[in-house]
């Protein structure tokens, strides 16, 4: 179990760091959009060696299902760059985080998957904790909003996941959303102003991709020989990495009331490990 927690702790880690790495980009005038399209061409190029792609696999990535679920990915990532550009991570992360609770309600409704009253309660508490951070109509920023429509794009992604997983093997369904995802963003991406190539910033966008692909490639491993059950709670550690790379790389902390809000939905989903093992 510890050493589960150890691998989605630096799971989550590189994710973090792949955005900080894009925050640093858009701070630097790049486009979130491009940001995101080199992210997923880079990211496609560094694992297709090691993803156990075949030729009679090829077929698989004209399923209009990948592409839906890739659009989904695609989206997520352009939203939460976009955030990024005015928010601190650690908020960022946190309103993120209505993603599981999006899932849930969609997985209940178009998967018929069964809904636990005490798995409901604690998706509540979250889902009050992702408020706190928002803080709607007291002092929230349109920059959350941004975060909010992420966490909606990613709640329909895991959604997505869980629907195609059982037909498909994880390396394939990591490879497809990259290679899928950087041809839906490839058109918005060339009508974007590209930004001067110099060493510091091709260093931060092949860092974004690098840490981003690696977090992902760890997660999929992981998740060969790992319950969903036991991974999905130990996601939510990526606010305490959120938290220390915004303090580390831009001296931001959340306020009172985010942080508050950042703690019951940690509270939220590492307790709902607790019930994934009972």
């Amino acid at each position: 179990m510890f050493r589960v927690f150890l691998l989605i702790f630096a799971a989550m880690s590189f994710i973090v760091l792949g955005d900080t790495a894009g925050k640093m980009l858009t701070a630097q005038g790049v486009s979130p959009i491009t940001v995101a399209w080199t992210r997923f061409g880079i990211a496609a190029a560094l694992l297709l060696p090691v993803s156990g792609l075949v030729r009679s696999e090829l077929s698989v990535l004209l399923d209009w299902r990948l592409w839906l679920r890739s659009a989904f990915i695609a989206g997520g990532i352009v939203c939460i760059l976009t955030a990024l550009r005015t928010e601190p991570i650690a908020d960022v992360f946190g309103v993120f985080f209505v993603g599981p609770m999006v899932s849930y309600l969609l997985s209940a409704l178009l998967l018929k998957e069964e809904i636990s009253g005490a798995r409901t309660a604690l998706l509540a508490l979250g889902f009050v904790g992702v408020l706190l951070v928002v803080k709607p109509g007291f002092g929230g920023s349109a920059g959350l909003l941004w975060a909010l429509l992420a966490g909606v794009f990613y709640g329909a992604y895991l959604t997505a996941t869980r629907w195609l997983a059982p037909g498909t093997r994880p390396r394939l369904l990591l490879l497809s959303q990259l290679i899928i995802g950087a041809l839906i963003l490839a058109p918005f991406g060339l009508a974007q102003p590209l930004p001067e190539l110099t060493t510091h910033i091709s260093a931060l966008i092949l860092a974004s991709a690098v840490a981003s692909a690696a977090g992902n490639f760890i997660l999929v491993s992981v998740s060969r020989t790992t319950p969903a059950s036991l991974i999905s709670p130990l996601i939510y550690t990526q606010l305490i990495a959120a938290t220390i790379a915004g303090y580390v790389f831009f001296r931001d902390l959340p306020d009172v009331v985010a942080l508050t809000g950042l703690g019951l939905i940690l509270f939220s989903g590492l307790f709902s490990l607790r019930l994934a093992r009972t």
